[in-house]
């Protein structure tokens, strides 16, 4: 079994394609800000650490000439700066170590945790031999405890320019990275949930008014009755939707003019039809009735001992003959002048048992009864037309029984969820595969006689009361035929 598909609705489709706009927009510029964020935060925070380098330098210089040591030595340098590099480390919130000119450590800001934060105890070659060469300073970067970090290193001269000693500073890269990018990406984020809601609800806004006129017009195609007049949509503006408008008031025209004429040929039709059927069962009765007439004049000698009697067979006939024209007659005034049914609470069951007494007990036949197990069963019905129903299919339930054969007319009620049952089944002769589907039909009939209009006549008395008739048939064993009426509410 295939899964059923879930449809959107137009108003749907347009606000979720709108979201989904929105949505793509604030990604791309997101992703967009937020590059562009960590290059310029990266360029300044190392511009920032230039700063933090030279001030440091400017300090250890501005040092050197206060302490009157405007020469020294390299031994000097770990009794001179003990303190001051602790000072300056505290003040920039960075580690600082110096090293001899030969990369050994002479001293840290932190001499207790040398090993611990990953400062090397001896300078890496390759910063030796840029520093060496004339760089004026050397990085590198480092892993250390999961972290990249970067290691700066310039040279530390007296004041005629003298190298005596090498200073370095660590930079935690991540810490210069992410802390400011995370408070950046933080209020981006607020930004964007207050900026999404509010496009949210004007899309919702935006998208309710596109479809408002297409909701409009879709409530008129609903109320729209061929069997009355509609009146066409009026739309002041000249844009896609009273193209549309115009389109449909066009078409709105046609097809009641359609719906007339066809309505009109078929009433035609229908009327035609019906003449052609009464024409018929007219002419059946009237064919032997004028065979009898003719013979009669041929015979007829009022000196013939066996007269009255050729008069009254002949006067018994025209009278069968009568009867059948009346009743063809009565038949077809009886469907086109179908009364409108007085629709009421009643019983069925009463009704039931009334048309069952009423048929009796015919010859060769059986009519038997299954009541519901329900006392009372309420339907809300015309009386009299159920009953001409009942007896309509209880008739042709006897008449489709053949004559060398014991006749079973079973009739049931029985109560389902939503509405009652009622079931007339014979064990007559069933119906033809190609006969079923016009045994509906008016005009239609499987017997010699008949108008063929008492199917026709149950089937819309049935639907008249919301109700529903069908048939099971197997030929040679018989039909059933079953009315579901709906259950009585007070609603």
């Amino acid at each position: 079994m295939s899964r059923p598909r879930f449809h959107l609705s137009l108003r749907q489709r347009i606000y979720l394609s709108m979201l989904t706009l929105i949505l793509l927009s604030f990604l791309g510029s997101g992703v967009t800000a937020y590059f562009n964020f960590k290059q310029q935060e990266e360029e300044y925070n190392m511009a920032r650490l230039s700063r933090k380098e030279l001030a440091i330098q400017e300090s250890m210089r501005y040092f050197l000439e206060q302490t009157g040591e405007g020469y020294m030595t390299t031994e000097i340098v770990p009794i001179l700066f003990s303190d001051k590099i602790c000072e300056l480390a505290d003040v920039h919130n960075l580690a600082i170590n110096m090293y001899n000119l030969r990369g050994d450590l002479l001293i840290s800001s932190s001499p207790q945790n040398v090993d611990m934060l990953g400062f090397p105890m001896k300078i890496d070659y390759t910063i030796m031999k840029q520093l060496s060469t004339g760089n004026s300073r050397a990085e590198m970067a480092k892993d250390i405890d999961h972290g990249t970090y970067i290691m700066a290193y310039w040279y530390y001269r007296d004041i005629d320019g003298k190298p005596i000693a090498i200073t370095n500073v660590r930079y935690d890269k991540s810490e210069i990275d992410t802390n400011e990018l995370n408070q950046f990406l933080i209020q981006l984020t607020r930004i964007y949930v207050v900026l999404f809601l509010g496009a949210a609800l004007l899309a919702y806004v935006i998208s309710n008014y596109i479809t408002s006129s297409l909701q409009k017009i879709g409530l008129r195609l609903q109320r729209i009755d061929l069997s009355k007049h509609n009146e066409p949509i009026s739309w002041s503006s000249n844009d896609e939707i009273g193209t549309l408008v115009k389109e449909y008031n066009r078409m709105l025209s046609e097809v009641e003019k359609s719906a007339y004429e066809l309505a009109k040929t078929e009433r035609e039709g229908a009327w035609r039809e019906m003449a052609k059927q009464v024409a018929h069962e007219i002419k059946n009765p009237l064919t032997p009735m004028k065979l009898r007439v003719q013979h009669l004049q041929r015979s007829w000698d009022p000196d013939d001992p066996d007269y009255k009697a050729k008069l009254d067979a002949f006067s018994q006939s025209m009278i069968e003959q009568i009867n059948a024209l009346s009743a063809i007659a009565s038949e077809f005034s009886d469907f086109a002048k179908m009364p409108k049914a007085k629709n009421e609470k009643i019983n069925l069951v009463d009704v039931i048992e009334s048309c069952i007494d009423l048929f009796g007990q015919p010859e060769n036949a059986s009519i038997n009864y299954e009541p519901s197990d329900e006392k009372e069963a309420f339907a809300f019905v015309d009386r009299d037309q159920l009953l001409r129903v009942l007896n309509n299919l209880i008739t042709n339930a006897l008449q489709a029984i053949p004559d060398d054969q014991e006749g079973k007319v079973h009739v049931s009620l029985t109560a389902k969820e939503k509405h009652y049952q009622i079931k007339v089944k014979d064990n007559g002769t069933g119906i033809k595969e190609d006969m079923r589907s016009k045994i509906f039909w008016p005009n239609f009939t499987t017997k010699s006689t008949g108008t063929g209009l008492g199917l026709a006549m149950v089937k819309n008395i049935v639907e008249n009361a919301n109700g529903e008739i069908y048939f099971e048939t197997q030929e040679g064993k018989g039909t059933t035929f079953f009315i579901d009426l709906p259950k009585y509410s007070d609603n």
